[in-house]
């Protein structure tokens, strides 16, 4: 993990080509992927993830959710032509990245594919090739093995503790001093061995992580300038404990390691040079991370007062973005509208951070209960293209938010048949099965509306909900005194199938407790 302190496809542009496979011999890991087999990781898994989907915190945001996915996307593909992800992790793992509300600059993996990520790193990197390097370097913890390895060794110590723990009770019937000394060195011999395991993990994933990053595309110095930013995060939130008794290798160690790496010649990259993109976007991130009133109010104070700003264009626009959007967290329309037009105004000639202020136009619209200026802003500007939509550049926002705009302006019908398009390719996400029930709902499409509702539920793998929600829709079937259409009849078969493997979902979790 790349934690300090504690403890889901972009609008920037994607890398042009992911780099061809390299004939290099790849670095060697540290050993096997231990006693834990892959199912088993993944169950383990998604019994964590199912308590982050429930955290209040948890935040499925689609712009900067499409955002991590256009690098999180590249970087699964390069570790594949690696080597380094093999087809049965691909196929049994879930690669899933979720966003949290935290402030704190932290990332970190989880067992069977799912990654954390805090909307409190995205909003202090200076580019996509930074957040890059953070996972990279969290992937190849995944890729690894190394939960389960931790979980072997952890094993393997258990019958030396045991053994401690006998000795102490016999050195107990002759000196109780002695009985504890024998208890706490062991306990303390053993948490060193632990902590020596994770920091050599650590020094794996840097490298391991390096060698995906070069081969996605993304600019290799990244990995140094961000352990530059973290080594600064340390000095303010460093706890001061020697190098071993750390669980982690010393950050300025790994800036070394990450600098001797760099190929001749290479600059780092001018943070002033950022893209408006992803300036707007790191500053979406800090606003939805920090929504109290007074950090607000911060935003709207910080915005440029005139369009005359002698500040850089990447500046104004990140800072009116945030501003705009603050405003209308504030309930402030007119300051929103204010912020927004100014925003439109700078001479921003990238084709994404112009997207952007777009969307960001029918997101206020919407808010302020018009959804006729966002459905008119929203068709304006379209989908994406598919032959300039790499695999991993969705247009997932530009979905959402139309889907919602055609529900509050009174055609659930369009809605409908975007969002049934985006379920078949994208089975997973919860928030468009979310927005089709809404959308039958609107349509008195009772019967489709629960079934959409409890995909939902197994979509954040809250299989008790969803089970609630597939009775209910039985029960409408027993219960309707109309006679049912024959697309209904379909409706109501799937739903006795989906209901059964719910059900078989819900006894393997059974088992396992």
């Amino acid at each position: 993990m790349l934690a300090l302190t504690q403890f889901t496809v972009s609008w920037a542009q994607a890398p042009s080509s992911v780099l061809p496979p390299t004939a290099t011999t790849q670095l060697p890991t540290l050993g096997s992927g231990g006693e834990m087999n892959s199912n088993a990781e993944r169950r383990l898994g998604e019994r964590i993830a199912r308590e982050i989907y429930r955290d209040p915190d948890y935040i499925d945001d689609p712009v900067l959710v499409d955002y991590v996915q256009g690098i999180w996307q590249p970087l699964l593909v390069a570790a594949r032509a690696r080597g380094d992800l093999s087809e049965e992790l691909d196929q049994r793992f879930a690669w899933e990245v979720m966003l949290g509300r935290d402030r704190s600059i932290n990332a970190f993996a989880l067992p069977g594919g799912y990654l954390g990520l805090h909307l409190g790193l995205v909003g202090v990197v200076s580019s996509r090739d930074e957040l890059a390097s953070v996972l990279a370097h969290e992937l190849s913890h995944v890729t690894q093995r190394h939960i389960s390895r931790i979980m072997t060794k952890q094993s393997q110590q258990a019958p030396w503790l045991l053994g401690a723990m006998i000795l102490g009770a016999l050195a107990a019937s002759k000196s109780p001093d002695a009985a504890n000394a024998v208890l706490v060195g062991s306990q303390a011999v053993a948490a060193q061995t632990q902590l020596n395991f994770s920091r050599d993990m650590e020094r794996e994933a840097d490298r391991v992580g390096y060698g995906i990053l070069m081969q996605a595309g993304f600019a290799p110095q990244a990995f140094a300038t961000m352990f530059d930013k973290l080594g600064q995060s340390s000095r303010l939130n460093d706890s001061g404990a020697f190098p071993y008794l750390r669980s982690h290798p010393l950050t300025t160690e790994r800036l070394a390691d990450m600098q001797s790496r760099q190929p001749p010649g290479v600059r780092a990259p001018d943070v002033a040079a950022q893209s408006p993109s992803h300036a707007m976007l790191s500053a979406r991130a800090r606003v939805l991370s920090n929504s109290s009133v007074d950090a607000l109010r911060a935003w709207l104070g910080q915005a440029p007062k005139s369009v005359g700003d002698p500040s850089p264009v990447t500046a104004q626009a990140a800072a009116l973005y945030g501003a705009a959007l603050a405003a209308s967290k504030l309930r402030d329309p007119a300051s929103a509208a204010s912020h927004v037009r100014q925003l439109g105004s700078l001479p921003i000639t990238e084709p994404v951070a112009a997207r952007l202020v777009k969307l960001l136009q029918a997101e206020l619209a919407l808010a302020q209960g018009d959804a006729a200026a966002a459905v008119a802003l929203l068709t304006s500007i379209g989908p994406i293209k598919a032959e300039v939509s790499a695999p991993w550049k969705t247009d997932r926002p530009w979905v959402m938010l139309s889907a919602q705009a055609w529900i509050a302006a009174g055609q659930p019908a369009l809605a409908t048949e975007r969002l049934q398009q985006w379920v078949r390719t994208y089975p997973r996400d919860a928030q468009a099965w979310s927005l089709l029930s809404s959308a039958y709902g609107a349509q008195g499409k009772a019967l489709r509306s629960v079934r959409a509702s409890a995909e939902a539920r197994v979509a954040e793998l809250d299989y008790e909900a969803a089970m609630d929600r597939f009775n209910a829709a039985q029960a409408l079937v027993r219960e309707s005194a109309v006679r049912a259409s024959d697309a209904d009849h379909i409706e109501a078969s799937i739903v006795d199938m989906r209901r059964r493997e719910v059900q078989s979902l819900l006894k393997e979790q059974a088992l396992e407790r």
